[in-house]
């Protein structure tokens, strides 16, 4: 069993990483979508990963119980899920207690038998965001980075399409 962390800024070619590093293990891939297509954007988002990703894959759409998903389906494919931040901004945004959840989640990640591939965005290297509730999630976010990073096997930074193994 191995759990990745793949991180980095926007664009910067987390997803694609992850789906090669996916597609490297045994059996079909499972591509587990924390994201919602609540407006024309993010379904175009959506629509331009899938097309890449073809047809081959599993997908589950998980905006808020991940945990649950990942033990249900273990025992499969290699799990993709992508991505970490989008579900702590839904979380967040259901008013759940997002450190108990990550916790949650990373206490069961040593148990699962499946790999696991997670996507996250690394959020704080920019400035110092000008409210309250973005300068939260940022710090969410690097709490949360942290703590899937200290159980994971393997950690990735990826800028510009290019990955730097850090763990």
């Amino acid at each position: 069993m191995a759990v990745i962390l793949i991180t980095g800024g926007a664009r910067s070619g987390k997803s694609k990483r992850a789906e090669m590093r996916v597609r490297a293990f045994p059996g079909r891939p499972v591509y587990v979508a924390t994201a919602e297509a609540l407006d024309a954007e993010m379904e175009a988002r959506i629509a331009g990963h899938r097309a890449r990703r073809g047809t081959d894959w599993i997908e589950r759409e998980v905006p808020l119980d991940l945990g649950e998903v990942l033990v249900a389906s273990d025992g499969g494919g290699a799990r993709l899920v992508d991505c970490l931040t989008l579900w702590l901004s839904n979380l967040m945004h259901a008013e759940r207690d997002w450190e108990r959840e990550v916790s949650a989640l990373a206490a069961a990640l040593p148990r699962l038998k499946s790999p696991v591939v997670f996507v996250t965005n690394e959020v704080g290297l920019g400035i110092v965001p000008d409210n309250a509730l973005a300068r939260s999630f940022r710090d969410a976010a690097g709490i949360m980075n942290q703590i899937i990073a200290g159980v994971a096997d393997e950690v990735e930074f990826v800028v510009a399409g290019l990955p730097m193994k850090l763990k």
